[in-house]
């Protein structure tokens, strides 16, 4: 049974993220926290399984909720839920490690239904935003696979990375030198023709790459 934390400032909004995480995670454990502080406090507390995290909070910003998730939670599947569709905060949370950015002015259904995919490393992301990255591609696709497809070995270390994992979680999973995992990002970056760990993670999905 899941631990899901929604983290967000909005007593209505908090309550309806809570009916689509129990539709998209059947028997989940729900916390809320309104802010910040109390989103660090319940992950140091109970450490959650899922996470849907707003961006404007009232002591800060949901990437200092995301980071520190990454840092002490890896495995954990995080989703920003927010009303900002700018390109700096999606940027700013997929480079982080966001494993989905999800706008609130979607339905419900639609929402429950892109959380529910998490589980089979699909990433969570409105049509705008998909878009975004899809337009981005199209601008990179000519230098992608330039020196031949991914190898066994590069494909294990993106499907990690494409779950939030750092060099150094990534290395301690697959038993080799954190060294030797940038070489096989820096080469994955060359191969695609992409240039951030948000490109990886759609690449890793499109694939239908899994940590193994």
């Amino acid at each position: 049974m899941p631990n899901v934390l929604i983290v967000e400032d909005v007593m209505e909004t908090s309550r309806w993220l809570a009916v689509i995480a129990g539709e998209a995670f059947p028997g989940c454990a729900i916390v809320h926290a309104d802010s910040v502080r109390a989103a660090l406090a319940e992950i140091r507390r109970a450490g959650p399984d899922v996470a849907l995290i707003d961006l404007g909070l009232p002591d800060g910003s949901g990437i200092d909720v995301l980071r520190e998730l990454r840092t002490t939670r890896p495995q954990a599947l995080c989703v920003i839920t927010t009303v900002m569709g700018d390109d700096a905060n999606i940027v700013a949370a997929l480079s982080v490690g966001a494993n989905g950015y999800l706008l609130k002015e979607q339905p419900a259904e639609r929402i429950s239904r892109q959380l529910s995919q998490l589980a089979e490393g699909i990433p969570a992301l409105s049509p705008s935003i998909a878009q975004r990255l899809m337009e981005h591609f199209r601008h990179t696709g000519p230098a992608a696979n330039e020196d031949g497809e991914l190898t066994a070995r590069e494909k294990e270390v993106l499907a990690f990375i494409s779950r939030g994992l750092r060099n150094a979680d990534v290395a301690m999973q697959l038993g080799m030198a954190e060294t030797t995992v940038a070489t096989h990002l820096k080469s994955i970056y060359r191969k695609l023709g992409i240039s951030s760990r948000a490109e990886a993670s759609w690449h890793a999905a499109r694939m239908g790459l899994k940590p193994g």
